[in-house]
């Protein structure tokens, strides 16, 4: 029993008390993309106006915004919180700091100290529970080397977590979204289907071993990135979380000129083959499975439903996304291997034509 537990509070289910489950409540494409349109330029040039020194702004889906401190250091600044998708409330609180930490390392960066970023039904829900959110919170920061220095809370229908994230990055270091180019392999550090097995949870139709795959693919840190930062053959980086594998690799692609991509569907890390099969069976997906497709459909060719299920499942705390050129491959295998870091090749970047497909599965 955590410390702080009681009997009461062991039986509350968490997920049942939140629309959403982790990076499955993000707000979907089509939604993200109206309001961006009317409240911000997409283009960076007038974000460097408003602030000489930002060097990554929105305009290209990165992952976190990077400051120009002017000693060859980039300060990376990120947010990111969501409801839980577990119903232990320390295990929500570390895979959400997990989750939050991941955009600082997949812009090539270090963590340098957190905020948190707490909403609680307090008439609705043990303050106690909110205490071990926040507990498994500060562990993943403590386990990062870096502090949870506060954050800010307030009385809120659904329960949600995550922090604000300040970083440091060399600036030769520093990876993009875009970048990718012609002859590149993509690799994922991670496997899918959190967004399933989260669905699977707050339906009651999870098992043990579901729940404990779980945990241990979202609490699994993305600190690799800052390792692959240091290899200028990376082209290009980010994270996969709430769009999908589907919907990242296609800001990617839209973010590097003149790209398209071959995914070798045999190769993609999944859960558990016999487990990804009943889940689809039994339509385990968040709703944001289907707003995500629906957003990038064009690019796409005819999937199945369970190819479907899985390319634009939400991940929440997902792997990393990288295009790496071919004469860096070798370097990056045995950094992986070194860091003990799961590294699948599942495809290649191309060079695209107007008439194509911008993803093709190759089967």
């Amino acid at each position: 029993m955590n410390p702080i537990q009681t009997q009461e509070s062991e039986s509350i289910r968490l997920t049942q008390y939140s629309k959403g489950s982790g990076c499955g409540c993000k707000m979907a494409p089509a939604a993200l993309k109206s309001v961006l349109g009317a409240s911000f330029s997409n283009n960076t040039e007038d974000l460097k106006r408003a602030s000489q020194s930002l060097l990554v702004g929105h305009g290209e889906a990165d992952d976190a915004a990077v400051v120009d401190l002017g000693n060859g250091t980039g300060l990376v600044c990120t947010t990111d919180f969501f409801g839980p998708l577990v119903d232990d409330a320390y295990q929500f609180g570390r895979i959400a700091a997990t989750n939050a930490l991941s955009d600082v390392y997949a812009m090539g960066g270090k963590p340098l100290v957190a905020l948190a970023v707490l909403g609680w039904p307090v008439d609705a829900l043990p303050t106690a529970l909110a205490a071990e959110v926040l507990r498994g919170g500060r562990d993943v920061c403590t386990e990062a080397g870096i502090a949870l220095g506060g954050g800010h809370s307030v009385d809120n229908p659904e329960p949600l977590f995550g922090l604000a994230v300040t970083g440091l990055v060399d600036l030769k270091n520093l990876k993009r979204n875009g970048g990718a180019l012609p002859g590149d392999s993509l690799y994922l550090t991670k496997p899918l289907g959190t967004g399933m097995v989260a669905s699977a949870i707050k339906k009651g139709l999870s098992t043990p071993e579901d729940l404990q795959w779980l945990l241990r693919t979202a609490q699994t840190s993305n600190q690799f990135g800052a390792v692959l930062g240091t290899f200028p053959g990376v082209h290009a980086l980010t994270d996969v979380t709430g769009f999908g594998l589907g919907g990242h690799l296609l800001e990617m692609l839209n973010a590097s000129d003149g790209t398209r991509a071959e995914l070798d569907w045999s190769s993609l890390p999944t859960l558990p083959a016999e487990r990804l099969t009943a889940l689809a069976a039994a339509f385990c997906m968040p709703q944001n499975t289907t707003r995500n497709f629906t957003a990038n459909a064009a690019d796409f060719p005819t999937l199945s439903g369970p190819e479907l299920m899985l390319l634009f499942d939400p991940q929440t705390s997902g792997g990393l996304l990288a295009a790496v050129a071919p004469e860096a491959e070798d370097a990056v295998v045995q950094a992986a291997r070194e860091a003990n870091q799961l590294w699948v090749k599942i495809g290649t970047v191309r060079a695209a034509s107007p008439d194509q497909k911008r993803v093709e599965i190759l089967r």
